[in-house]
């Protein structure tokens, strides 16, 4: 069984975006794994680990009730599709509109979404940290990094074509505001078992 995320087969031909999302529809991957498009390859991935079902419980959770009208907030192993970036993705946790699951197929459209949420691991945080907040940047309202390493926590918001506009960080412990359409102040204290005595503050820039 793989530990870090792998790579399957070449780099496709230009155009040969639909043939490799039918493949990663049509893979059959362990259990525990996913499958993803990054950077025009198959990568496949093993899911959270144990230790991050508490902050993603506590994520979930605190969504749900601010979830726009009529978004689901969910952290079933779904397929996003970017196709404007040729990139397909599956989020921890996603929120995405009811409407983008009733349609026939595997995979729904990146536009449905209104948040995600990724939790870093060594093995996947630069596609975390690069590719997937390039590609979220463009679509998605709101992206959480939830940066298990580190312990702390950004939410990027206001996209646009060239990415996100503004970010905010803070460490596991200290409340951070989820910008509009959800306006809500998070609680990361169940983010860790303990979260660590930091003497880092929240800062606020732009992108």
């Amino acid at each position: 069984m793989i530990e870090r995320p792998m790579a399957i087969g070449p780099t496709p031909a230009a155009g040969a975006f639909e043939d490799l999302l039918r493949t990663v529809e049509e893979l059959e991957t362990p259990d525990g794994y996913k499958a993803e498009l990054i950077r025009g390859k198959i990568v496949v991935s093993p899911w959270s680990k144990l230790r991050y079902k508490k902050a993603m419980k506590s994520l979930r959770r605190q969504l749900d009730p601010h979830a726009p009208e009529g978004h689901d907030v969910d952290v079933a192993p779904f397929l996003y599709v970017f196709p404007g970036t040729e990139r397909a993705f599956g989020p921890d946790l996603h929120v995405a509109d009811e409407s983008a699951f009733e349609a026939e197929g595997r995979h729904a459209d990146g536009e449905a979404l209104s948040l995600v949420a990724e939790l870093t691991s060594t093995s996947t945080k630069d596609v975390d940290w690069l590719d997937k907040l390039d590609t979220y940047g463009r679509v998605v309202p709101v992206y959480l990094v939830l940066d298990m390493q580190a312990e702390d926590l950004t939410a990027f918001w206001d996209p646009s074509e060239k990415g996100y506009r503004s970010r905010t960080t803070v460490p596991f412990g200290r409340p951070l505001h989820v910008p509009a359409p959800f306006d809500f102040d998070l609680d990361t204290s169940g983010f860790v078992a303990r979260a660590k005595e930091t003497n880092k503050g929240e800062t606020d820039e732009s992108c």
